[in-house]
């Protein structure tokens, strides 16, 4: 049965479990940039920028939200008037009332995401992440009398918790004895008030995102029948399984760079590539990164790769990928993301589907890349 009454807030916590935000850069601006969270939701359409046209193309479709890979919003906005191009997309959006969702470097870097769409494009196997990333995660340990840690474990795990890569409902538990004291005033739910009381209970541990960890204290308080609830809260700094920036694994045959540049094109779609490194040398590990990912040449050249496939390549990291011995391909920022259009269109519908919403998701196909070459 299909269900119906989905809001913007609905498609944000979606996208938010897809495209985990922890996995985004400090500096990026991920999720809902403009929009009422409570507005009602049954079509979506999804582009790689914000800009004016996505924002018309999602209003004349009838769509209440457009999901973009770049952000709209980088800086403070200063003002509000249709004068500039951010203001004149904002005021467009808060005019025809168009949520605007980003999902950027955390799309990067999901398990699912850009860079492993374009590892499958460009034919190169056993991909891994070129750079790990450590989550914004916290560990959470409560101590539950015995008989109630099912109910307390569903409610963290409703409330976020115990998510590790494709995993969920993970926790940990061990038993062991409790003492404490009611005070004057106290409640207890077992216990006298002034004695000391010894009972079973369970350790109980699970991982939590950072930003969910008020509404799962919260169903945590509400789910355990204490009248004070003991837990504990560590850090971590672990690497989230699988995720990452850029990717690097081989191709199922050695190819020369001319060849592997050729698959390239071929793949993305690409008017022209740059190419730094000789015609005949030999390439198998290939590493690559969506956008610009020139930043990740060392680390590719540590991790033996032949040839790192990216955009926006400047001058001196071709001089640099020269003298390191590596290969270079630009492919176009444009090329190396806009597969992400449909993809994500396609998961977020699958998502959707499981769901049972009753909500349409639909590709934005107007945009080019904005070069030209003659």
């Amino acid at each position: 049965m299909v269900k119906q009454g989905q809001r913007i807030q609905d498609l944000v916590g979606l996208i938010h479990r897809l495209y985990a935000p922890e996995l985004a850069e400090d500096w990026d601006n991920v999720g809902l940039q403009v929009g009422d969270p409570g507005r009602a939701l049954d079509r979506v359409m999804v582009a790689l920028d914000p800009g004016l046209e996505a924002v018309e193309a999602a209003r004349d479709a009838g769509a209440q939200a457009l999901v973009t890979h770049h952000p709209l919003l980088f800086k403070p906005v200063k003002r509000l008037t249709p004068d500039d191009a951010v203001g004149k997309v904002l005021w467009a959006a808060v005019r025809d009332d168009v949520a605007i969702i980003s999902a950027h470097t955390n799309l990067d870097c999901a398990v699912d995401g850009l860079n492993s769409w374009l590892a499958q494009k460009m034919g190169v196997e056993q991909a891994v992440p070129l750079q790990a990333v450590a989550g914004d995660y916290l560990k959470l340990v409560v101590f539950v009398p015995v008989g109630h840690e099912d109910a307390v474990a569903d409610a963290l795990f409703s409330a976020g918790g115990g998510q590790i890569g494709a995993y969920d409902q993970c926790s940990f538990r061990s038993s062991g004895e409790g003492t404490f004291r009611p005070g004057p005033g106290t409640q207890p739910y077992i216990g006298t008030v002034g004695q000391r009381e010894k009972a079973e209970e369970v350790r109980l541990e699970t991982i939590i995102p950072k930003r969910k960890l008020l509404r799962v204290l919260e169903k945590m308080q509400k789910a355990h029948p204490y009248e004070e609830v003991s837990y504990d809260l560590l850090p971590l700094q672990n690497q989230v399984p699988g995720a990452g920036l850029g990717r690097i694994g081989r191709l199922a045959q050695q190819a020369s760079l001319g060849e592997f540049a050729a698959r390239v094109k071929e793949s993305l779609g690409c008017d022209h590539l740059r190419l730094i490194g000789a015609d005949q040398m030999p390439v198998r590990k290939v590493a690559l990164c969506g956008g610009s990912g020139a930043f990740l040449l060392q680390t590719a050249h540590r991790q033996g790769a032949d040839v790192l496939v990216t955009g926006d390549v400047k001058y001196h990291e071709a001089r640099q990928a020269e003298e390191l011995g590596i290969a270079l391909i630009d492919a176009g920022h444009f090329a190396t993301e806009q597969l992400m259009i449909e993809q994500v269109t396609q998961s977020l519908q699958a998502a959707a589907r499981q769901l049972n919403w009753g909500v349409a998701f639909e590709a934005y196909t107007g945009e080019e890349d904005p070069f030209r070459f003659y």
